[in-house]
C-alpha cells in the first residue's frame, strides 16, 4: 500500500494520499487550503488518479482545494452531513460504516466534537498494518480543541482508544503517532497513564 502525505497552507494540515500501489486510483484525505499544488506533484510523482476526495471534517484548512480538485478530476468530495456549512461545493454524505474506493475498504468513525460532523477513517493495509486518520480530533501528545460539545469530544476520544495499540494515527495537523503511545502518555486522552 501507498501513503503519502504532506503538510499544506497557513495551518500546516496534513493531506494524505491513499492508493493500493503507485500507478493507479488513489484516496485523497483533507484537501485542505494550499493543497492544490503539492497534491499534483504527489499524483505525478506516483502517477496517480484520484477517485474519491474524503474529509476528515468540514474546516477550510482540510477542505479548501476539495472543489477545484473535485472539478479537475470529476470526483465529489465525502463530507459528514453535519459539516455541510462550512463547504460551498458539491459533497456525497459520509456515513457511519465503509468506503469503497480505489479497491480499498474504508472505515468510517462518527467522532463529533472537534465539530458536529468529524469522522476518522480507518484502513487496514494489505501488509497487516492499521492506519487511521483523526483529523483535528487526535494529535500527537495533544487534542483538537472542541467547536462543540466537550462531551462528546471526550466520548470521540474514548472511541478512538478502542483501536488496537499498534494503529498508526495519521492526524490532521503534526506528525504521526500510535493509539498504544497517545493511551500510555497522551495528557487530554481520557484515562491515560500520567
Amino acid at each position: 500500500m501507498l501513503v503519502a502525505g504532506f503538510a499544506a497552507g497557513p495551518l500546516r494540515s496534513n493531506c494524505y494520499l491513499l492508493a493500493p500501489a503507485a500507478g493507479g486510483p488513489c484516496l485523497v484525505v483533507d484537501p485542505g487550503e494550499g493543497a492544490a499544488e503539492p497534491l499534483a506533484g504527489a499524483l505525478a510523482e506516483h502517477a496517480l488518479t484520484p477517485v474519491a476526495l474524503l474529509a476528515t471534517h468540514g474546516h477550510p484548512d482540510h477542505v479548501g482545494a476539495a472543489a477545484e480538485l473535485s472539478r479537475a478530476h470529476g470526483v465529489p468530495l465525502r463530507l459528514h452531513p453535519g459539516d455541510a456549512g462550512w463547504y460551498d461545493g458539491p459533497f456525497e454524505p459520509l456515513a457511519p460504516g465503509e468506503v469503497e474506493a480505489a479497491g480499498l475498504a474504508v472505515g468510517v468513525l462518527p467522532l463529533p466534537g472537534h465539530t458536529p460532523g468529524s469522522v476518522a477513517f480507518t484502513v487496514e493495509t494489505g501488509e497487516g498494518g492499521r492506519l487511521v486518520f483523526t483529523g483535528d480530533t487526535l494529535f500527537a501528545g495533544s487534542v483538537g480543541r472542541t467547536g462543540g460539545s466537550g462531551s462528546d469530544l471526550e466520548n470521540s476520544l474514548r472511541t478512538l482508544l478502542t483501536l488496537a495499540d499498534d494503529t498508526v494515527v495519521l492526524p490532521g495537523h503534526g506528525p504521526a503517532t500510535t493509539i498504544g503511545r497517545e493511551r500510555a502518555a497522551n495528557p487530554f486522552v481520557p484515562g491515560a497513564v500520567q
